[in-house]
């Protein structure tokens, strides 16, 4: 009688499988550490990861291509690159000297990002980290996201303090200690 109990219960059509599973577990996370202590300190918790993996992620991507430093088209390339790795949907819309442009038709997350922004930070994080230990500084201004009820995700990173920067609200990331 165990067995066949055993195997319709892993016979059972259930939504449950690894990523799922991680995906729910750093939404259940976020969600919790929002409601804790409140979305900008949950954000800031998120940024300390999103961080550590920018960098890990731009280690990874120099070695491979065996630069010491990435052009700005090869971190435009490497930022759309990365995002399709873990299933998101990332575009260039435009790019020139002072900023990037990015489109997004779907969350790595998916439907585990809706109403927690927080996680966006893992974007902000990554693209800023990486942008800036490339090319000295960025800004990420997520304009439109998922998580917030839009339909894509608008993400601008801009290369240079500009007037245009300078006026948007947005994280700003400086080169890391070693990258100089």
């Amino acid at each position: 009688m165990p067995n066949s109990l055993n195997h319709s219960i892993s016979s059972l059509n259930l939504p449950l499988e690894r990523d799922i599973f991680l995906r729910t577990l750093i939404r259940e996370l976020s969600g919790t550490l929002q409601d804790v202590v409140g979305l900008e300190e949950a954000s800031g918790f998120i940024s300390v990861v999103g961080e550590r993996m920018g960098s890990q992620i731009n280690q990874d991507y120099k070695s491979a291509l065996e630069v010491s430093h990435l052009s700005r088209n090869q971190v435009a390339d490497v930022l759309v690159d990365l995002k399709k790795r873990i299933q998101g949907d990332f575009y260039v819309i435009e790019q020139d000297d002072e900023k990037i442009v990015f489109g997004n038709r779907v969350c790595p997350f998916g439907d585990k990002v809706v109403n927690r922004p927080a996680m966006c930070m893992m974007t902000s994080n990554v693209f800023g980290t990486i942008a800036a230990n490339n090319l000295g500084y960025a800004k990420v201004q997520l304009q439109d996201t998922i998580a917030q009820g839009a339909s894509g995700c608008r993400v601008i990173v801009y290369l240079k303090l500009t007037p245009e920067a300078e006026d948007v609200e947005g994280r700003e990331y400086f080169r890391g200690l070693e990258s100089v």
